[in-house]
């Protein structure tokens, strides 16, 4: 059989740990067979971005601006813990997936897969929902400190033309920990746009919710730029479509979100967005079963895994051990970034394989053939039978 033919590159960015194992299988199993694969590949593993002083995620980002199209794998983003685990390292390295959606100032859509024979956890979810994530700033670009001594802690700003704007941010009697967090105002702006147009897009009611009542400045920003694009741009596009656009506070909307039957896109910042999709993505089954889109104003797009690395099935498998590691994310991260990629060059083989890809994975985990992780929580009656990572793609590559 031959091989479909790229012709422009797709930015493949390496991980960690068992994801890193995982992103190997894959390409073995389910894509080097069927597809003479174009990538320029960028080492994103933890080890290399220490050697690389963290260039390389620079490096991966830009060249995802270039190309259009980027596939990334699971990454660790060190913390003291991981800083013993790993001596080699010289600092601890800011979270690459912040660095590379700082640069591309895009939004994170993030979907549930959703399978007949696994019920939500809540009940009365019986559509699948969409968090979209504002993907720059607050708390993942912040800058923080501890202090030792009394004192007090004043934030300035200095414009260039000269004129400063000072706040004082706390007097405290002893030690204390301080943190800084921004956002710009044309990165909400992007964030706000892409949602209204995925909404259109998708046909879907679209929610957002901040704390502006606490927050009334910094969210009360989010809030007020949000109302702005709706009623100057896409009101008239909603009522026309038959969808809606609705803010509250977050609080509540995590109460409305509990008691409805789902079916909407739920836009967050970038700290409610992170928490609230693995939320999500557990009451819905699994986070190795959510799908996760960076979507940039200029149509770039990075497809990725949204879980972490999977650290324990790794020192198991480092131990030779048989593991059952769920690849969906990552199987999807792929066929998302070939569908997108055969889009933009005109290449509908391409896109019919990445959405095959997709296929044949559901119809694996439809017959019941899955991961350990899925067995328990799928419907009592529903003959499943519990494989290895390595005999789950095995399965899928049989129906491909």
């Amino acid at each position: 059989m031959e091989k479909i033919k790229m012709t422009t590159p797709l930015v493949e960015m390496d991980g960690d740990e068992m994801t890193r194992v995982l992103w190997g299988m894959i390409k073995e199993k389910l894509i080097l067979p069927f597809v003479d694969l174009k990538t320029e590949y960028y080492d994103l593993g933890l080890l290399n971005r220490n050697a690389t002083r963290d260039q390389i995620t620079i490096d991966a980002a830009h060249a995802t601006r270039r190309l259009g199209v980027a596939v990334k794998c699971a990454t660790i983003t060190p913390n003291r813990q991981r800083m013993e685990e790993y001596p080699e390292l010289t600092e601890m390295w800011k979270s690459p997936n912040g660095t590379i959606r700082a640069i591309l100032d895009g939004t994170a859509f993030r979907a549930p897969i959703v399978l007949p024979c696994i019920q939500p956890v809540v009940k009365n979810w019986t559509l699948p929902i969409t968090i979209a994530r504002h993907a720059y700033g607050d708390m993942y670009k912040a800058v923080d400190m501890t202090t030792a001594e009394p004192g007090t802690a004043t934030l300035t700003f200095k414009g260039e033309s000269g004129a400063e704007k000072t706040l004082n941010v706390q007097t405290v009697e002893g030690p204390a920990v301080w943190q800084a967090q921004h956002n710009k105002e044309d990165s909400i702006r992007n964030f706000a746009r892409s949602c209204f147009q995925y909404a259109l897009s998708q046909k879907q009611d679209l929610w957002f919710s901040t704390k502006d009542t606490i927050a009334k400045v910094y969210d009360g920003e989010f809030k007020r730029i949000f109302e702005e694009e709706y009623e100057n741009t896409y009101k008239a596009q909603f009522e026309q479509a038959g969808i809606t656009y609705f803010y509250t506070l977050i609080d509540d909307a995590v109460a409305r979100v509990i008691r409805s039957k789902g079916g909407m896109i739920w836009a967050l910042k970038n700290y409610d967005g992170d928490v609230m999709s693995d939320m999500i993505a557990a009451a819905f089954g699994s986070l190795a079963m959510m799908t996760s889109v960076l979507v940039s104003p200029d149509g770039t797009m990075e497809f990725e895994a949204s879980h972490g690395t999977v650290t324990r099935h790794y020192y198991r498998y480092l131990k030779g051990e048989q593991t059952s590691t769920n690849p969906m994310a990552t199987l999807f991260a792929w066929s998302g970034a070939f569908k997108r990629r055969g889009e933009l060059d005109n290449l509908p083989e391409l896109t019919a394989f990445g959405q095959r890809l997709e296929d044949a994975s559901l119809d694996t985990l439809n017959s019941g053939v899955m991961t350990k992780d899925l067995l328990p929580l799928t419907d009592p009656g529903f003959k499943a039978q519990g494989v290895s990572t390595a005999e789950f793609l095995d399965a899928i590559a049989q129906r491909l």
